[in-house]
Formats: C-alpha cells, sequence, structure tokens
C-alpha cells in the first residue's frame, strides 16, 4: 500500500471512531509509519493537523445534530469529546461564529467542514535533487525546547526570533533546526537550533548537546529564497517523493534542516541561490 493509500486509510478510521478518543499512535497504525512522520506527512499533504482535522469534524457534526436532533447540548458535546458546556460553547463558537444556543433556539447558520478525501497526482514532471547519504553520528550543540505537533508551525518561527533577540546567536548561530522524537509515539517532539559540536569549547549555560545517531539519510537540496524554497521541497517529498519510492521508507524520528551561512549570498537567505537541505532518515524497504 502507497503513501497516500496509508494517509487514506487513517483518515477513514478517524471518521469511523470520530466520537471515541483518539490517539496519533493509533490512527498512524493505519498509515503504516511513525505517528512522528505521519503528523509531518499529513500536515504537508492537508494543509493542516491531524488534531485541526479531528477538531474541526467534530464540531461540524456537533453542529448538525444540534439542528437535526433534539439532544441535550451537552449530551452532544460529551459525545464529540467537551467535558464541559462552557469549553464546547468557546471551540463551537470559534468554529461556527455562533453559540449552540443560538443555532438550537434561533436556527443560525452553522458551517461544514467536509470528510478528507485525498487524490494524488503529478502535474508537470517536478524534478527533485536528491541524494542517498550514509552518516556516522555526529553532536551538535544548541538550544532546546519541546513543541506539541498541532501549534509547532506557529511556535518555531518564534523560538528562531528569540533565540537572535536574545543574543544566543553568537554563540549558536543556527546550521541545523534539528527534530527529534524518538519514541515516535507522541504528540509532541523536540527541537534544536543547534551547530555541529567543538569537543574542545565548553557548552555554555542555557545550550546542550545532542548526538544525531549514525542513519542512512535522504537529503534534498533546496534552492532559493526561505521559508518557500524549503517548504516547497517539504511539500514534493511527501507528496511525490514518497508516494513513487520503491526502495526506501522512514526509518527513524528526526528530521533535519540544514542551512547554510547566510553571509555567502547578497541578499542572504532571501537570495535566489540561497542553498539549504533536508535530511530524512531513510532505510531500505
Amino acid at each position: 500500500m502507497g503513501w497516500i493509500e496509508c494517509i487514506g486509510e487513517a483518515i477513514s478510521y478517524i471518521e469511523e471512531n470520530i466520537t471515541e478518543e483518539l490517539t496519533i499512535e493509533e490512527i498512524a497504525t493505519q498509515a503504516l509509519v511513525s505517528p512522528f512522520y505521519f503528523q509531518k506527512g499529513f500536515a504537508m499533504l492537508c494543509g493542516f493537523t491531524v488534531g485541526e482535522y479531528i477538531r474541526q469534524r467534530r464540531l461540524t457534526l456537533a453542529g448538525s445534530e444540534l439542528v437535526s436532533t433534539d439532544e441535550k447540548i451537552i449530551d452532544i458535546a460529551v459525545k464529540y469529546g467537551y467535558n464541559s458546556p462552557d469549553s464546547f460553547t468557546k471551540a463551537f463558537t470559534r468554529f461556527h461564529g455562533v453559540t449552540p444556543t443560538a443555532v438550537r433556539k434561533d436556527g443560525a447558520m452553522i458551517k461544514s467542514f467536509g470528510t478528507l478525501k485525498i487524490k494524488f497526482s503529478l502535474e508537470g514532471g517536478y524534478i527533485m535533487d536528491y541524494k542517498i547519504v550514509e552518516k556516522d553520528s555526529f553532536t551538535v550543540m544548541g538550544v532546546s525546547k519541546v513543541f506539541k505537533y498541532d501549534s509547532a508551525t506557529r511556535e518555531i518561527p518564534q523560538f528562531w526570533t528569540e533565540h537572535y533577540q536574545t543574543g544566543k546567536g553568537k554563540v549558536v548561530c543556527g546550521m541545523y533546526g534539528v527534530c527529534i522524537d524518538e519514541s515516535m509515539g507522541s504528540d509532541e517532539f523536540e527541537y534544536l537550533i543547534a551547530d555541529n559540536y567543538i569537543p574542545s569549547t565548553v557548552t555554555p549555560d542555557g545550550f546542550i548537546t545532542k548526538i544525531i545517531p549514525k542513519h542512512t539519510w535522504a537529503v534534498f537540496a533546496c534552492k532559493g529564497a526561505m521559508p518557500k524554497s524549503l517548504q516547497d521541497v517539504n511539500q514534493k517529498i511527501f507528496s511525490e517523493w514518497l508516494p513513487n519510492c520503491k526502495d526506501y521508507e522512514i526509518a527513524a524520528g528526526y528530521n533535519i534542516e540544514m542551512y547554510t551561512n547566510i553571509a555567502d549570498y547578497p541578499k542572504g537567505n532571501q537570495d535566489e541561490n540561497y542553498y539549504s537541505e533536508i535530511w530524512i532518515p531513510v532505510k531500505k524497504k
């Protein structure tokens, strides 16, 4: 079963169990891939996180039941995972723009977020530059923070901004952005802004060292202004390379972005020739 079909199986599982407690680990099992890369690939393919999809589908179905049944609002709230009327009302109002009471009493209009259906197509014969590299373990030094998958896209850029604003960029310039989810079964992961570690140097307070294990890596080249060039390649990895790769599959809960020195380009990381890479650990199928 291919990558796109696996994602489809996971979506079917979500829909069939939408009123049950759903965990990323259980859902990813349906996709035959680790939770770490399932969540990353899902977001790349779909444009929103797994958690966002589940929340919006539940609120859609809750709205439909408010309109079409006489079930108590609190019973509908509990059915779709909300333990209190207040939490349900807040989430419902954010999504639908009206309160559950307004829907029930006044016939207010509600929103609908339809079941996701993934279709795979290749357009334009996109060419990807990549290589397979055997790399021994290596050590990086940097700053670390744990992020939830649902909020990482928004919070990681803030983490980078704070890194430079607080002067930490003078110690670690940020050669790597490293995602680590060693258990590959969590709803959160560790993220490092890091450089190669020089053993002769002292690790300052507030910084850590981390050993990146030996792996075979698929290394993808990204060329162009950031962050678009990197985002475009990430999208292609999950929508084109993985679905069509007959030899390799994802091997571990690591993902590394490697950035070259912005001083080497006239327009820094906004230069049309700026070069970066995405590293994904792989193994033979």
